[in-house]
């Protein structure tokens, strides 16, 4: 089924995202079959998260915290509404017009991210602390109307690109998205869109180079709430979320906007979340839910901060792997079982997982409810469990890029191949090897660069490490090690035949950098992963 055009009084709509659709052969195959993911024909997902929560709990729930804010679900709603009203009257935007989102994590973003759906048009949410040569080609790929940007972030907004309108909240000016809505009655009625037309245009967070958008539509945005977080999260209304990744970064928007909501719970927002901030905001809101990455576990634990974390109930971890020894320090430190996960902006959100009783630490988990995973070779076969294969999933969410002939790299034989290898145990578990890219053959061995990386982080000296292939003409390749090691200490010969000799213990000797270079920072993306394809291309050079 192609997605029906959205509607509005006028008639009008914008084509742009139904045009940019891949072709339908190209996409991937698609699952409902779980109770929970039959959505009417018409749905605003906007809509049924915040005037459906409004309805059902009163207007006058706690939703949105700040160290300085509380918005009630009412208070989110009115001022939805007087944003969807402003895109509308003031600025002309019809249904489907693409509308990009800059700012940190606070309530005003949260607002736009809903105003914008409710009024029938497109999210294009951007990481905060992109700079201007990265927005000006999101702008290019995604082609907004309009930008509603955080006042404090809007001139690498604007150096971007002089042809974008933009209108700036969190401040009081003339022509600030604050008096615009100021001025607005608050009252809208969401447009009645299909659950099938395009909601967001997720960026893909820069691990490969050229930006990508995924497009997802609005059942999607509520289908991984009725999967990952429905049956292995299991929120209720009670609960206080928090979290450090963008919510530009579908991680974060799910773990801090869709699935708090979801359950009618509460999120707090915070604008810097380092490991010292974060504990102590926990403790002082009474968060039970924590969204992190490994790193920020792995610093909670280095800052001796496991007392602050006392009413914590639920930790997610995704984003990059969650290494046994963090998962067995954080346990051991604060009783706490971390629910590891495998997602992707392809896809949205999580659909590898376990919680409780069902964490095998290690294991990434097994496919969530509603998803169905499995690791094929390179001919799309389905290898022995035990074998290293290319992780393949597919469920209620998919990959559709935008205009992108990277589409059938992902999307094979109606699988989503993730770019990640696998192994799958006999009891449908999943065992992280390494990044397809990333798997290093040296001599004949199959090496995977994440477990030497884990190896070199056992050692006390090594604060942050990549581990790449570096072409060699006698072993094809070797395994590199770029390391950064704590401050005051000096990189030279001897520093790094300790590592190897240290790395030699921990893992097969064979798997050891034959290579290592000290730096002082490695490459990240804005949202913190490892940039491997920065230090690929420094280790061909």
């Amino acid at each position: 089924m192609q997605p029906s055009s959205q509607l509005s009084l006028s008639g009008h709509v914008d084509t742009f995202c139904r045009d940019n659709l891949p072709p339908r052969e190209q996409w991937p195959q698609f699952r409902f079959d779980l109770p929970g993911l039959a959505y009417p024909d018409r749905l605003n997902c906007a809509e049924v998260l915040l005037d459906d929560a409004v309805a059902k709990w009163g207007p006058d729930r706690p939703c949105l915290v700040t160290p300085t804010e509380r918005w009630t679900y009412g208070e989110l709603q009115r001022r939805a509404d007087q944003v969807a009203q402003v895109l509308a009257a003031d600025f002309g935007l019809q249904p489907g017009n693409r509308v990009l989102l800059r700012g940190p994590n606070n309530p005003w973003l949260v607002a736009s991210w809903f105003g914008v759906l409710k009024a029938g048009c497109v999210a294009v949410t951007t990481m905060p602390l992109l700079r201007s040569g990265e927005i000006g080609q999101l702008i290019e790929l995604t082609r907004p109307a309009l930008a509603l940007c955080d006042h404090r972030f809007a001139a690498e907004l604007r150096d971007a690109t002089p042809g974008v309108v933009i209108a700036t909240y969190g401040v009081d000016a003339d022509g600030s998205l604050d008096r615009r809505c100021a001025a607005k009655t608050g009252e809208f009625t969401a447009v009645r869109t299909a659950a099938d037309d395009v909601a967001l245009l997720a960026p893909t967070s820069g691990t490969t180079g050229k930006p990508k958008a995924t497009m997802h539509f609005h059942r999607d945005v509520l289908a991984n709430a009725d999967t990952f977080a429905e049956h292995v999260l299991k929120p209720d209304a009670d609960d206080v979320f928090t979290g450090t990744p963008p919510l530009g970064f579908t991680f974060g928007l799910g773990g801090l906007v869709v699935f708090p909501m979801r359950v009618g719970a509460s999120s707090l927002l915070l604008e810097k979340a380092g490991p010292d901030e974060l504990a102590k905001a926990i403790a002082e809101h009474d968060v039970t839910v924590l969204f992190t990455a490994p790193t920020a576990y792995k610093a909670l634990l280095s800052a001796d901060r496991g007392a602050d974390l006392a009413t914590l109930r639920r930790c997610v971890s995704a984003g990059e792997h969650l290494p046994k020894e963090v998962w067995e320090a954080f346990h051991a430190r604060t009783g706490l079982k971390i629910i590891n996960g495998i997602g992707g902006t392809e896809l949205l959100h999580i659909f590898i997982s376990a919680a409780d009783d069902d964490i095998r630490p290690g294991a990434t988990g097994k496919a969530v409810p509603g998803f169905e995973a499995a690791v094929l070779d390179d001919d799309g076969e389905p290898v022995p469990d035990g074998s290293v294969g290319r992780l393949a999933v597919r469920g209620p969410t998919g990959c559709r890029y935008l205009n992108d002939s990277r589409q059938q790299q992902y999307v094979q034989h109606g699988w989503n191949i993730t770019g990640d290898t696998y192994v799958r145990d006999g009891d449908g578990y999943f065992w992280y090897q390494a990044r397809n890219d990333d798997m290093i053959i040296s001599a004949g061995y199959n090496i995977a660069g994440p477990e030497v990386e884990e190896a070199l982080l056992g050692h006390p000296d090594v604060v942050e490490t990549g581990v790449v292939a570096s072409p060699d003409e006698q072993r094809g390749a070797i395994v590199k090690a770029y390391v950064v090691l704590r401050d005051g200490l000096v990189g030279d010969a001897d520093k790094a035949a300790e590592l190897q000799d240290f790395v030699k213990q921990r893992i097969a000797p064979y798997k050891y950098p034959r290579a290592i270079e000290f730096l002082e920072a490695l490459p990240r993306t804005s949202n913190g992963k490892l940039q491997r394809f920065v230090l690929r291309e420094r280790a061909r050079a």
